[in-house]
Parts: structure tokens; C-alpha cells; sequence
């Protein structure tokens, strides 16, 4: 029986009383929103940090200043440090928006690293570039910074671990791979790296740079900037990529949902909506090592004292967090620098580096550093696990995340609430996911070359008149007349008319002057209709758009004719796709041989433990045995974190080198006590069947093991628990 209606009911009069109070409340958001642009823009640092920070070392004041500074995260009330836990750095990326997205949320980045004891630190930037700043000038600061946390927790069980959200992530990549003994573990948050990279139908961006006719527009942008640039540019470069968002549904959610949407808006536009400075030089460089010329991943990049950028040197684990919902940085642009780096996975190997990824589902682009629930899961099993990370031999890696549940074997062993697992992969993986072939890498190479040609024509002929008309003053009202700002201000109280909104907003806002309209509203659900038709009218507009980009981006320079005029069609005429120089061997046939016996219990034990887990990849489980058994040995034979990774990595490049080698010199490494030998098997099977029941392959590896040891094999339904003891607590 249906709810009995008011005898006053009128849906049109209350649909309408609702849609004036709407409109009302509406327009005291946007003018809310217009005078926090106001006040942060007056602000020296407007971050939108939700913890308390204080500065350790300000860029401004070093040898080449720059407008970044490292700042100490105090740990909220009630989360408890452990000093000897490596600490923390999240670097904020400075990609046109305000400073402070990695710490805005207590579930962030900064907060589940805190919560899982690791001291941390944050590393900002103000709006305005210090004069002369470059961005190699940038990453000397950023390794001045990681060398100061490290001198500052120097008896901390680990290198600190970093953290690059988008910009920030390629950032600390050249840093590392310029001082690559001073960072720990890497997490690269929706990083960028390969910029040609992609799926046809799938990553508009990518074209771009084409369809502009190379980078001669960003010339032409900082010769109106006066050697600035204004990052309001990036930003709406940003939003143009969802034009239903940005034109409808961001406004509209607002506006349908008013009373409750007002806090998550503001504070989202807070950091979104106030546009920072880069100078000239810095987004040249950017555009043309990075958006065009893709010379970062095939190591073309060159400093200014001729030292080459090649990521390969990077020695540091290196985990690449990326989503399938990222239209700025899609999996492919995350990942695809390892194939531009390497033709194999034994070439990974052979390098001693150590890459893994994490491929999210659904998850946006700010959202995989920004979104609560990704903190919570993501981002907090990598705190937790980090050590785990830390230790992985040279190889390829994927790190899966399962649910932890009532059929997961010894949950003691899982500290968070999802069981993380290391696998092994090879490049097909990645290759799976979509990559260029050879022809449309030709494409992207006949952008960059023409780019310096137009490049090269407008410094020449056009440049010089350009400058001669441009003054600061005349840069600033230019910025000041960016849509992007002037859409705040002219919300803000600054604006006369918007003087009687504020009064008439809070009116409504008085108890019982507020009417919403019935959900069931007749009127209501055509205004829903008619913002689904206008969504889906812009999705098509921007669905025909980036069709019509890519085929216009395929059919130009996929010409033969512009290949040969900028020279590709040369006889010398190569095609970057791999990086520059030959991978270096670590180490000669002469030095491994020397290792294989090298050791003790210890190193041989290790080593068997990896040759029964070989393949079939590393659960967390297995590794917090590990730690336990460690932890519960003497203090005098305990090894160290970093100690048990350089072990660990050493038998592993034995055991690739030569197995059957390495396997045989087991026996002459060992002592000759039956016990301890038959307590270090114990320890392995204890540590392999954390994750659970063995595999038939395992069983026949340890029975290998037992055999190396001298310890009898074990009978049909013999169990063994080395007489009742806990694993994690025999000691060797």
C-alpha cells in the first residue's frame, strides 16, 4: 500500500523550492571555494598537509637553491616509532597543483607508514621556482635529502624507502640512478616512465605532443610566462582528458548533493585548484627529455657535467604501483621503461636489479595516492612488507595481495589483513598488457625529431620577438587571466555580486528553512535523466575526439614521406627503443667460481632455502619465519636486515650462475654436527610450508636438501616437528 500524500502536496513547487535552495548553497560552495584560493594563494607554503611537520633542511638554502624543502612528519597521538626501522620519504609531485596530495588524508601514504612504525618525512615545494632552478638541480637537492635521513637514523635496519607520486616518482628514478648507493626501496605511485607507451583506442595523451607539433609551444608558453610557466596549463592539459567530469559531473555531483559534499569538495579543491610556477627551463626539460624525446627510459638523458641517466644502474628494489583506471598514467607508460631497458629477464638478473609491479584494477589516477582504501591496502602491505621487498634477489616480480581469511594456513605469520605474494614474471607479462611494435615506436621517434626541427625554427625566428614584447608585469596578468584561476575568483567575496549569497546560504541553512525534495520526486528523476544525457553527449564528444586524435596521429607520421625528411629513413638512421651502452657485468666467471664455497651454515642454508622455494615465488608468510628465526637468535649471531639481504641476493647469483655447482658445495660449507645440520632442514620446511601444504616439486627439492645435509629422508607419513619445539624458535 503506497505512503498517503499531504494534502498540499505539489512535486513541481517542491522540486522548484529545492532547486532554488540548491542553486543558493551551490554558489556559497563555489564562493567558499573562491576565498581558499584567495588565502592560499597568498600563503608562502600552501600544503594541504593533515600532519604536523617541521622543516630538517630548506632547498633554498643549499649551494644551488631550489624551492624544495625536507620536512620531519611528528607522529599523530597514540602512534608509536621504532627507531630502528628504516624510515620513510614520500616526495610530493610538482605537476602544476599545490603542494601536500601525499599526506592530505590521515589513510595516506604518510599514515600507513607511520602506523606501521617507520619514522617519517615528507619533501614539498612552495608555488615559485627559485631563480635559475632546473630540475637536475632539483634532484642533487632530493639526494641531499635522503643523505641527510640516512646520516640522521644511520643505526635504522635498512636504507630509507621512497616514495614518488607521478612526477615526483621519475624524480627520485634520476636521482637514484645518479647516487645510486644512497637510496633504499623505491615505490613509484603512478609514474610516468615510458611515454611513447601504450594501447591504440585506449591512452589519447600520448599524442599529444604530436598532434602540437613537438615542444615549440612550450617555448612559446614560457617566453609568455617571462622563463615561467604556469602549471594552471598542466592542470586544465589534465582536465581536458574527461571533459564529462570536468564540464558536468564534478559541479553537478556538488550541486545534486549539497548538503553533504560540501567538506570533500573543498578540500580536494584546495589542493587541485591552486596552480603552482615551474620555470621555463624545467618544463623544456620535462617536454623534451620526457612527453617527447621518451629519453629517460632508453638512456639518452644527459646531465650537465656529461653524466649519462641510465636507470639500469639503480640498485635499489623498485616497485611500480599502477592501475588499469589511470587514464595519465596507464600501466603500460608505469611499466614499458623495462622493455625500453632490458631484452630479457636474464638481463635484469645479470644487472643485480630488482623491479616488481602492483596492478590495480579500477583505481584513478590521483586515487593511487590519494584514495583511503588504497592507503589501507596497497600502500600499507608495501610499509609492511618492505623488508621483504628489500631482499628479493635480481629479477622481475609481481606482487599479488590476497584477502586474509579463515582458510589462510598460519595467519600468525601475516601482519596486515591481506596475505602478500611475490611471483615471478618475465617480459611477455608486461608485453601482455599492450606495448608498441616497432612501427609505432617509428611514429613517436619521427615526433621527437621533428620536434627539434620546429623547435629549433621558433628560438631562431620567433622566439626573440616574442621577449621583446613580454614583461613580468605582462606574465603576471597572463596568469592571472588563466580560466583556470579566474573560475575561483570570480566566486570569491572579491566579487560584489557574490555579496548577498553568504546571507541568504546560511538563511537556508537555519533550522527548518531547508526542504529537500522527496527522492521519489518526479521532477527529480528528469533532472537525473537529463544529467546522464549530458554526461553520456561529452563521454561520445571525447570518445570521437580521441579517435579522431590517434587516427590523425597514425596517418601523419606514419607518412614515409615525413619519415625521410627528418632523416629516419637514413642508412645511419637508428631507432631508440633500447638503452644506450651495454649492460656492464657485475662480476667475472672468475669471481662467482671463488664464492660458490664461500661460508658457512649460514650462507649454505640460505642458499638451499632458495633452491627449494625457486620458482614458485615468496609469500610474506614465509618471510616473517624468516624474521622470527633471526630474531630469535643470540645477539651475538644475529645478523642484521641489511646483513640477511646482501646474503640472500649473493646466493641467489650463485645459484642462476651455476646450480648444480652451487648445490654441490653445500656439504664442504657445513659443519660436521648432525644436529645442526638436521636443525637447518627442520628450519627450511618450517619456512616453505608457511604458505601451506608443499608441492610434489618442493617435497622432491628438500628430500635433494636432506640428502646435501646428511640428514635421512623422511619415511611415508613421518612428521617431523624436531620434538615439539616452535619452528620459529630452534636456533642453528
Amino acid at each position: 500500500m503506497s505512503e498517503a500524500k499531504p494534502e498540499n502536496f505539489n512535486p513541481w513547487f517542491d522540486y522548484m523550492r529545492d532547486a532554488f535552495e540548491r542553486s543558493v548553497l551551490f554558489l556559497d560552495i563555489l564562493r567558499q571555494r573562491g576565498n581558499i584560493y584567495e588565502e592560499q594563494t597568498k600563503r608562502i607554503a600552501p600544503h594541504v598537509l593533515t600532519f604536523k611537520a617541521e622543516v630538517v633542511c630548506d632547498g633554498r638554502q643549499l649551494e644551488k637553491p631550489v624551492n624544495y624543502a625536507l620536512t620531519r612528519i611528528t607522529p599523530p597521538k597514540g602512534v608509536a616509532i621504532d627507531p630502528k626501522k628504516r624510515p620513510f620519504i614520500v616526495f610530493d609531485p610538482r605537476a602544476g597543483h599545490g603542494p601536500g596530495i601525499g599526506g592530505m588524508k590521515h589513510d595516506s601514504e604518510i599514515g600507513v607508514a607511520m602506523k606501521a612504525g617507520h619514522s617519517c618525512y615528507f619533501v614539498g615545494f612552495l608555488p615559485d621556482p627559485m631563480p635559475g632552478q632546473t630540475v637536475e638541480d632539483v634532484c642533487r637537492a632530493e639526494a641531499h635529502f635522503v643523505k641527510i635521513v640516512s646520516d640522521l637514523h644511520a643505526d635504522a635496519d635498512g636504507k630509507p624507502a621512497l616514495i614518488g607520486n607521478c612526477q615526483a616518482g621519475w624524480q627520485i628514478m634520476i636521482m637514484a640512478a645518479l647516487h645510486p648507493e644512497l637510496p633504499g626501496p623505491i615505490v613509484l605511485a603512478g609514474t610516468p616512465l615510458s611515454y611513447w607507451a601504450g594501447v591504440r583506442g585506449k591512452n589519447p595523451m600520448r599524442y599529444l605532443g604530436g598532434l602540437c607539433g613537438g615542444s615549440w609551444m612550450t617555448s612559446l608558453a614560457g617566453d609568455l610566462g617571462a622563463g615561467k610557466f604556469d602549471g594552471a596549463a598542466l592542470i586544465a592539459n589534465f582536465e581536458s582528458n574527461n571533459p564529462a567530469n570536468t564540464f558536468w559531473s564534478k559541479s553537478y555531483n556538488v550541486y545534486a548533493k549539497v548538503d553533504t559534499e560540501a567538506e570533500r569538495f573543498l578540500s580536494f579543491e584546495k589542493w587541485w585548484g591552486v596552480p603552482i610556477i615551474l620555470n621555463a627551463e624545467e618544463m623544456q626539460f620535462i617536454v623534451d627529455e620526457l612527453f617527447v624525446g621518451n629519453r629517460l627510459a632508453t638512456g639518452r638523458t644527459i646531465m650537465s657535467d656529461g653524466q649519462r641517466v641510465d636507470l639500469r644502474k639503480i640498485r635499489s628494489p623498485i616497485v611500480v604501483f599502477c592501475s588499469f583506471g589511470d587514464d595519465i598514467t596507464p600501466p603500460q607508460q608505469a611499466l614499458d621503461w623495462v622493455l625500453d631497458l632490458y631484452e630479457n629477464v636474464e638481463q635484469i638478473v645479470e644487472n643485480g636489479q630488482t623491479i616488481l609491479y602492483c596492478l590495480h584494477q579500477s583505481i584513478g589516477h590521483l586515487g593511487i595516492f590519494v584514495a583511503g582504501s588504497v592507503a589501507t591496502k596497497e600502500h600499507e602491505e608495501f610499509a609492511l612488507n618492505m623488508n621483504m621487498i628489500d631482499a628479493m634477489p635480481p629479477g622481475l616480480y609481481e606482487l599479488e595481495l590476497s584477502a586474509l581469511d579463515a582458510q589462510t594456513s598460519n595467519p600468525e605469520l601475516v601482519k596486515g589483513k591481506f596475505v602478500a605474494k611475490i611471483a615471478p614474471r618475465t617480459l611477455d607479462d608486461i608485453k601482455a598488457l599492450g606495448c608498441n611494435d616497432a612501427a609505432d615506436t617509428r611514429k613517436f621517434e619521427t615526433v621527437a625529431r621533428l620536434s627539434e626541427i620546429n623547435q629549433g625554427f621558433y628560438r631562431t625566428f620567433v622566439s626573440p620577438a616574442v621577449k621583446t614584447m613580454i614583461t613580468p608585469e605582462t606574465a603576471a596578468f597572463l596568469r592571472d587571466m588563466h580560466p583556470n584561476r579566474v573560475s575561483f575568483k570570480a566566486f570569491s567575496d572579491a566579487n560584489p555580486l557574490m555579496a548577498p549569497v553568504a546571507q541568504l546560504a546560511e538563511d537556508i541553512r537555519a533550522d527548518g528553512h531547508r526542504h529537500p525534495v522527496s527522492p521519489d520526486n518526479p521532477f527529480l528523476a528528469c533532472e537525473r535523466i537529463m544529467s546522464s544525457w549530458i554526461v553520456t553527449g561529452l563521454q561520445a564528444f571525447a570518445s570521437a575526439r580521441e579517435a579522431w586524435t590517434e587516427a590523425l596521429f597514425h596517418s601523419t607520421y606514419g607518412s614515409p614521406g615525413l619519415q625521410a625528411a627528418v632523416g629516419l629513413n637514413s642508412d645511419q638512421a637508428k631507432v631508440a627503443r633500447h638503452a644506450y651502452g651495454a649492460l656492464e657485468r657485475a662480476e667475472t666467471a672468475a669471481e662467482l667460481e671463488a664464492d660458490m664455497g664461500r661460508g658457512g651454515l649460514l650462507e649454505a642454508g640460505l642458499r638451499a632455502l632458495i633452491y627449494v622455494m625457486w620458482g614458485a615465488g615468496v609469500d610474506e608468510r614465509q618471510f616473517n619465519a624468516i624474521e622470527q628465526i633471526r630474531a630469535a637468535a643470540p645477539q651475538n649471531e644475529r645478523v642484521s636486515g641489511s646483513q640477511l639481504k646482501s646474503i640472500v641476493r649473493r646466493q641467489s647469483t650463485l645459484l642462476r650462475a651455476d646450480t648444480a655447482r652451487a648445490l654441490a658445495a653445500i656439504p664442504a660449507m657445513i659443519p660436521d654436527d648432525p644436529s645442526r645440520r638436521r636443525t637447518v632442514v627442520l628450519i627450511i620446511e618450517d619456512v616453505v610450508s608457511a604458505k601451506g601444504a608443499l608441492t610434489p616439486e618442493a617435497e622432491n627439492r628438500i628430500d635433494e636438501i636432506r640428502g646435501l645435509f646428511g640428514v635421512p629422508r623422511k619415511t611415508a607419513g613421518e612428521v617431523d616437528h624436531g620434538g615439539g619445539s616452535s619452528p620459529r624458535a630452534r636456533k642453528i
